[in-house]
């Protein structure tokens, strides 16, 4: 490697790692504001039954969601996109810039975990139209719902699926030279199926949130840091078989609480 293709990486490392810090920790500030609190609180008529959804409502818990999702995922995403970035780069061999691309790789992304948000504002939704939710805290007022949801949860960690996802989420290197497309588009595209897999890989641990208040910093972090630990430490896996483990035990207490 020449010394200014080194000199053009660790610059192109630097803008784009501070793009993402930047845009990970608005997104917690929004959060720690109260301002996703703001959002969640918009809609007291949706904790009735009869009542119907308004549109600013569902605008402001879709809000909230997408924020979330940025809050969380970015911090175990980056990696990916900083090495999506340097192999763009060597394939260019320093000419032309590897930042746009890699804008449109996160972009990608972060459409994935935005289609995920569009679901979980849904199922907010429907859950409080039938009073499964507390009012205020958006959490579960039916230890049925949150037995269930702790051991699906659990048992989807166990199974097949989620481990090809984090197969492929542990392993940016082998996604990317397996999956790799030229191009702005190809970025795109690339960023998106990541997103994919880590959605499949994470999406079920995000309706935990159902169950301990959609806007319970507490847990945000926790699971956060559980994404994280999954995906990048070395037992990875096996932290999230005993978290597996964790779940559908304390989902069949509350069960039968």
């Amino acid at each position: 490697m020449t010394p200014d293709l080194e000199r053009v990486l660790r610059r192109d490392r630097l803008a784009a790692g501070t793009a993402l810090g930047v845009l990970c920790l608005l997104a917690w500030a929004y959060l720690l504001s109260g301002a996703g609190m703001s959002g969640a609180s918009a809609m007291p008529d949706m904790g009735m039954r009869s009542a119907a959804p308004t549109w600013s409502g569902v605008l402001l818990a879709f809000a909230m969601w997408s924020t979330m999702m940025v809050a969380m995922m970015i911090p175990s995403a980056a990696p990916t996109v900083l090495l999506y970035q340097r192999v763009l780069r060597h394939a260019q061999a320093g000419g032309g810039s590897g930042l746009s691309p890699t804008g449109m790789f996160a972009a990608g992304y972060l459409l994935a975990w935005l289609g995920f948000s569009l679901l979980a504002t849904v199922l907010q939704i429907a859950l409080q139209q039938a009073a499964l939710l507390a009012p205020e805290s958006l959490g579960s007022q039916s230890r049925w719902l949150s037995g269930a949801v702790l051991v699906a949860a659990g048992a989807y960690q166990l199974s097949p699926m989620k481990n090809r996802c984090l197969t492929h989420c542990r392993a940016p290197a082998a996604f990317l030279s397996q999956h790799w497309r030229p191009g702005a588009l190809g970025a795109l595209r690339l960023g998106a199926l990541h997103g994919a897999y880590c959605v499949g890989c994470c999406g079920l641990l995000m309706t935990l949130l159902f169950v301990g208040g959609v806007m319970n910093l507490a847990l945000i972090a926790a699971l956060a840091l559980l994404v994280m630990g999954e995906k990048l430490l070395p037992g990875g896996p096996w932290l999230g078989r005993a978290a597996a483990v964790g779940f559908m035990v304390w989902g069949g207490a509350t069960i039968l609480a």
